[in-house]
């Protein structure tokens, strides 16, 4: 009787799934909606949808996304503090053997690429990581704002706002810089300057991968033939890798030059 069931079930949602696709076929592309270049360059940009800051001033709805996530990351630290950590034990369940992964990973990751100094890179490189990868993902779950002209709109990723990302590579570049200084004092810094362009080249790394995403998932949306079932799956899918992807890619080349800057000079 299960078994029935099932299989009723199944051809159910395949009859439903043919008439739905036949009907996105069917049906023309409604009217009225924004083109493709003014929704990227409203990402880029953002001069239609913005968002008022408690109504002081008005802001990119990227920078509500960033004090939401860091809200989170705060509550989340002092809650795990406080009652999660002081009840650690020998053999860790799972929650602990997920959190023992993620700081071990990070911490090898600091020490394998600059083992002179590791401590404050190591939990640096753990922050931005989290924080790459909680902020890029943030955006599946279309928390709703309402923008200034009225409209609902659903609170982007943080670091796909271009001063989002610039100020994540330039607090790298300073946390690098910052490892030269206290190892080699001007020696350290002479070396950070040479890689003047890295900031640069990590802020639109992360920039464009993430604009790259939104581009293709809209195509998706705007295209009624592919618009049923296909966007759910093209941005889950694109999101997921572009957390992992630029999450490891930056904390990979901050603990790299780290670690180089870092290194001691040896003097004949």
């Amino acid at each position: 009787m299960d078994k029935k069931k099932r299989i009723t079930a199944i051809v159910i949602f395949a009859v439903l799934s043919v008439i739905l696709f036949i009907g996105t076929i069917i049906v023309k592309s409604p009217g009225g909606h924004e083109s493709i270049s003014v929704l990227m360059r409203d990402a880029v940009l953002h001069e239609t949808n913005r968002v008022s800051l408690f109504g002081l001033i008005v802001v990119n709805p990227g920078l509500i996304s960033a004090f939401v996530i860091a809200g989170i990351f705060l509550v989340f630290a002092v809650v795990v503090r406080i009652f999660v950590i002081p009840r650690f034990t020998y053999v860790p369940g799972k929650f602990q053997m997920v959190l023992e992964a993620a700081v071990g990973f990070f911490d090898d990751l600091a020490k394998t690429n600059s083992p002179h100094r590791n401590k404050f890179l190591g939990a640096y490189v753990f922050a931005a990581g989290a924080y790459i990868f909680v902020g890029t993902i943030f955006e599946l779950f279309g928390i709703q704002a309402v923008t200034t002209d009225g409209a609902s709109i659903a609170l982007p990723a943080p670091l796909a706002d271009i001063n989002g990302a610039i100020m994540m590579g330039c607090l790298s570049y300073l946390v690098i810089l910052s490892g030269g200084v206290a190892e080699n004092k001007l020696g350290g810094v002479g070396k950070t300057l040479k890689e003047f362009s890295l900031p640069i080249s990590m802020s639109f790394r992360i920039f464009g991968a993430l604009l790259s995403g939104a581009l293709v998932t809209e195509m998706v949306y705007h295209y009624i033939h592919l618009s049923y079932g296909l966007p759910i799956l093209v941005g889950v899918l694109f999101t997921l890798l572009h957390a992992l992807i630029q999450a490891y890619v930056l904390t990979m080349l901050t603990s790299l030059f780290y670690g180089e800057v870092s290194e001691p000079v040896h003097k004949k």
